[in-house]
């Protein structure tokens, strides 16, 4: 990593130091704080210096810069810690956590959002929308709270004033599922007071300044803060405007309702109306000077407005024998208790908002067995360190915490480090360092401690005064090292909300401030224990916290404030030696230099770098795991870096693992390709085994199914030549797949035969009709509603009507030679003009005539029928005809219905007639069998047809039922009919 930066932006690590002195390492410190390079290495630990400015170093090239790499293969960044967390995490399966650590100032925020920007950016490369969901509702929460936990302070624009530790839930795939957020002691006196020169919590300003008049307008609000007594002293930002629309788009995202953020800013508004309520006192009693700010509060609160005067005014006492009576407040007690209920409002809020975003991103339906082993990512960013002229409660609690966390530190740095060296038997020079455990120790030891003689003084029965407090400390303290004793104020530690606050919150109508009063449901006459004092609730909560950092593999970020002016230029000598001394990274320089930079078990090294060593890939044969693990040490020469210890091999440098690092992500690839080919050919082995077995029984099966409906056919049609329908109602069996085709087959070859024994007694002179009407039924039907099949078609009408024609027509049977007369009758022309002469028609297998009846059926236009391309008829009950030619005009004509038939239809005779005469020349055959016949009906159309036939000759009178509709066109060859003309 040396070479990667030149020499005059000082040495990247501190370790590289030529001498490990304060002043050497203030000297490089300073450098590279002036040289831009705000970030250096203590081993795995992070320096950070704010430069009080943007700097470009956080875009996607930066990312992919650091993506992936090793920790020591970079220079310096946020990136880099923020990767190494990420892959222990992945690599390891091992819940991580990152510890950003510094004064109020040092940027600590900041460090905290650019680490969630790199995980969120390299995680989930197949976009999935589940996870880019979180993802986003992870991010845009950051938003939110720092809208309602952050404030401007004469040391920080942006600074924290609560903790906050996330951590973030992956799968085992590495992508984010989920998180959870805890939030620790929020400064909430803040509320009411502020330091000069600095600001009430931004969420405040950013409402007055970024809310639109109607919607100031409805909360009863003026955009001005200075009119507002919890906001007056704090100055507004250009940035309020912005920062409101950003927040309201990540409540938005993060899945709060319009009820729900509309509640929020309502919340806002009653906490900064109460601040401007006065009470006035007239001796005996105290009022509100203003009633219109009273009755503003209550609908923004949603509340009664006379129970809310009587909770500013009035005191609801339980007496010892369970009556209940109210004690009048003073005007101190009243503005007590106004701005205690201010500042337990603004803290329920956020607290509500903070469970409400875990609500969204915790993870949901997760099973283990399921989902695999689910991993976390731990960041925390918690208030800097504090020390000013008049310091409150708040400083003193975010100090002991600040100590908390540097204990840990040295716990796990510094002082865990040492005594595994003393327990694996490395030899090695001890390093002295500062441990803060006595501080520790002074704030939270049980009975003795602060904390503990702050409660005792707060459960003194009486009347509990300062006073009472700094004797008990000076009793119990006095001849403590560390202590020294000063004024403390007792009215933080104390849970002194009256009940009557709660009570009146949980009445209200508003859902969201009944979920934030709970406690208001207990009744004023209830016994309950008394609650715990805030110093011992945030206690307990920052040890719990130190435990649940203690069991993850952290990773450390250290924040160090270059001054006190925000500079970016100015590097304050004194001010940074101090956090440095403080901080602990001196010592921390002096164990990572003297000591290893990786440890890891025998067995866990083997498994990780086996493949880069012939005797240990893929099992080694040596008699412990420390010999194979000398083995690969030996080939990659590096014997001289390491030391063996008990039950773990240690690495002094970077280099040698880095090393190792890169021959085996070369390795690494080869052998997923070897284990891939392997794993592939077993699998395809399975599979075809398993197609093979499959094809076997899909073998065995078709031929029982074949075999199975064979059998059943000809158990179904054993029988049919003795039944009365010859099987037309048996019903055939479903066929398998393979045997579609054959039973198509099957069934035209049946109805066949049917269709042979069923129209084998039809005389032989009724088959030309018969074959006329399949013809014009395949032509016509569904077509039109009527075309004569009810009746017998006599098809030469002229020579059963006319003697004279007769003669006419044995004439042109000489002359023209055709066989047969198709159709005769007589009919009207029709011309162009629209103009109608009687003329008669005669169709033979030759020609078509056209004739004058009245010069006995002289021959007025002959047309051979092979010239005949087409017949057009209508649809209607019309008996319009058009036949076309192709050697000369069409001929249009209307047939007549007869002179004893009125209704007599005779269209669908002369179109079944030529359609007849057409396809027998197609068939190229003289006569039709009756299987050809019938080769294109239905079944149904059959039965029915014959069944027609068979009633017409019993009945003497040769009528023909109409068959269903719904035919197949025509055969081809045949010539084309329909409604309308060709």
């Amino acid at each position: 990593m040396a070479e990667l930066e030149s020499l005059e932006f000082g040495k990247s690590d501190f370790i590289l130091l030529d001498e490990v002195t304060m002043e050497q390492f203030m000297e490089n410190l300073k450098l590279r704080f002036e040289k831009g390079r705000i970030y250096t290495f203590i081993g795995e630990v992070v320096v950070s210096v704010n430069p009080y400015q943007h700097m470009d170093i956080y875009g996607k090239d930066s990312i992919e810069a650091y993506r992936g790499r090793e920790l020591y293969e970079n220079p310096p960044h946020l990136f880099s810690v923020s990767d190494a967390a990420y892959k222990a995490m992945k690599r390891r399966a091992k819940d991580t956590c990152i510890v950003i650590s510094g004064e109020s100032g040092a940027g600590k925020t900041e460090a905290s959002k650019y680490i969630m920007q790199y995980i969120a950016a390299i995680t989930n490369p197949a976009l999935r929308e589940e996870v880019e969901s979180v993802k986003h509702v992870l991010l845009k929460s950051t938003c939110v709270l720092e809208a309602f936990g952050n404030a401007k302070t004469n040391r920080n624009d942006n600074s924290s004033r609560f903790g906050k530790y996330m951590d973030i839930n992956f799968n085992f795939n590495g992508d984010p599922t989920g998180g959870h957020i805890n939030n620790y002691l929020l400064e909430k006196s803040r509320v009411v007071q502020q330091q000069p020169g600095e600001r009430n919590f931004h969420s405040f300003y950013q409402l007055l300044r970024g809310g639109s008049d109607d919607v100031l307008k409805s909360l009863h609000l003026d955009n001005d803060p200075a009119l507002y007594t919890y906001t007056r002293q704090g100055a507004t930002s250009n940035n309020d405007r912005s920062s409101h629309k950003a927040v309201l788009h990540a409540l938005q995202v993060i899945g709060f309702t319009e009820e729900e953020i509309h509640s929020i800013y309502e919340t806002l508004a009653a906490i900064l109306l109460l601040g401007n309520l006065e009470f006035v006192c007239d001796g005996e009693s105290v009022s509100l000077s203003e009633p219109l700010a009273l009755t503003e509060i209550s609908a923004l609160t949603q509340t009664d407005p006379e129970c809310v005067r009587t909770s500013l005014l009035y005191r609801t006492v339980a007496t010892g024998g369970g009556d209940v009576i109210q004690k009048e407040h003073s005007q101190q007690d009243a503005c007590f208790g106004r701005d205690a209920f201010a500042k337990a409002l603004y803290e329920r809020l956020f607290a509500w908002i903070v469970g409400r975003i875990n609500s969204v991103i915790e993870v949901k339906n997760y099973n283990p067995v399921l989902h695999g082993k689910n991993t976390v990512i731990g960041v925390l960013d918690i208030y800097g360190f504090e020390i000013f002229d008049n310091n409150s409660f708040e400083q003193f609690c975010i100090n002991y915490c600040n100590e908390k966390l540097q204990h840990l530190f040295i716990e796990l740095i510094l002082q865990q480090e040492q005594e595994e060296y003393e327990r694996e038997g490395i030899v090695w020079e001890h390093v002295d360092y500062v441990d803060n455990q006595i501080i520790v120790d002074l704030v939270e030891q049980p009975h003795k401690g602060i904390i503990s003689v702050l409660d005792e003084a707060c459960l003194t029965v009486g009347n509990v005064t300062d006073t009472v407090l700094l004797q008990s400390l000076d009793q119990k303290l006095s001849q403590h090292p560390h202590y020294t004793p000063k004024g403390k104020d007792l009215n933080p530690n104390y849970n002194l909300l009256f009940q009557d606050f709660k009570r009146l919150m949980f009445s209200s109508c508003n859902g969201v401030l009944r979920q934030m009063w709970p406690d208001g449901q207990t009744s004023i006459t209830e016994v309950t224990k008394r609650p715990q004092t805030a110093a011992t609730l945030f206690k307990n909560s920052i040890v719990a916290l130190v435990q649940k950092l203690a069991c993850k593999e952290p990773y450390y970020v250290r924040c160090i404030k270059p001054n006190e002016l925000k500079s970016p230029v100015l590097f304050d000598d004194a001010r940074c030696r101090h956090q440095v001394a403080y901080l602990g990274l001196l010592e921390n320089v002096m164990v990572r230099r003297a000591g290893f930079a990786y440890r890891q078990p025998y067995e866990r090294f083997l498994q990780r770098y086996k493949m880069t060593c012939e005797y240990t890939w893929p099992n080694h044969l040596m008699p412990t795991d420390q010999e194979a693990v000398r083995a690969i040490v030996s080939q990659h020469g590096f014997d001289a870096d390491v030391d063996y210890g008990r039950s773990k091999l240690f690495v002094r440098s970077p280099r040698s693992l880095f090393s190792l690092e890169q021959e085996r992500n070369q390795l690494i690839p080869i052998l997923v390709l070897f284990l891939q080919k392997v794993w592939r050919g077993a699998l395809a082995r399975m599979r075809c085994r398993r197609m093979r077995a499959i094809y076997c029984i899909m073998r065995c099966y078709k031929r029982y199914k074949v075999k199975a409906h064979f059998w059943e056919v000809e158990r179904r049609f054993a029988n049919v030549r003795n039944m009365a329908d010859y099987g037309r109602s048996v019903q055939w069996p479903e066929p398998p797949a393979a045997l579609c085709r054959f039973h198509r087959n099957t069934v035209n070859l049946y109805k066949r035969w049917w269709a042979r024994q069923m129209v084998k007694n039809i005389p032989p002179s009724d088959m030309l009709e018969v074959r006329a009407k399949v013809a014009a039924y395949s032509a016509l039907s569904g077509e039109r509603k009527d075309w004569g099949v009810r009746r017998a078609w006599e098809r030469d009408y002229l020579s059963n009507t006319c003697s004279s024609f007769v003669q006419v027509s044995k004439e042109l049977r000489n002359k023209d030679d055709f066989s047969r007369v198709l159709f005769s009758g007589f009919c009207r022309k029709i011309n162009r003009f629209n103009k109608s002469t009687d003329r008669a028609l005669l169709i033979t297998d030759k020609c078509v005539y056209k004739l004058e009846p009245k010069k006995q059926f002289k021959v007025l236009k002959r047309t051979p029928l092979q010239t005949v391309t087409g017949l057009s008829v209508t649809s209607g009950a019309d008996q319009l005809v058009a036949l076309h030619c192709s050697s000369q005009d069409d001929v249009l004509l209307c047939l007549q219905r007869g002179l004893l038939s009125p209704n007599q239809d005779r269209v669908g005779e002369l179109v079944g007639s030529l359609v007849d005469q057409f396809t027998r020349r197609h068939l190229q055959k003289g006569r039709q069998t009756h299987e050809q016949i019938f080769s294109h009906f239905s079944c149904e159309e059959e039965e029915t047809f014959i069944h027609e036939q068979r009633l017409q000759q019993s009945t003497s009178r040769r009528h023909i039922t109409e068959p269903d509709r719904g035919r197949q066109p025509a055969a081809e060859g045949s010539p084309k009919c329909g409604s309308g003309a060709k």
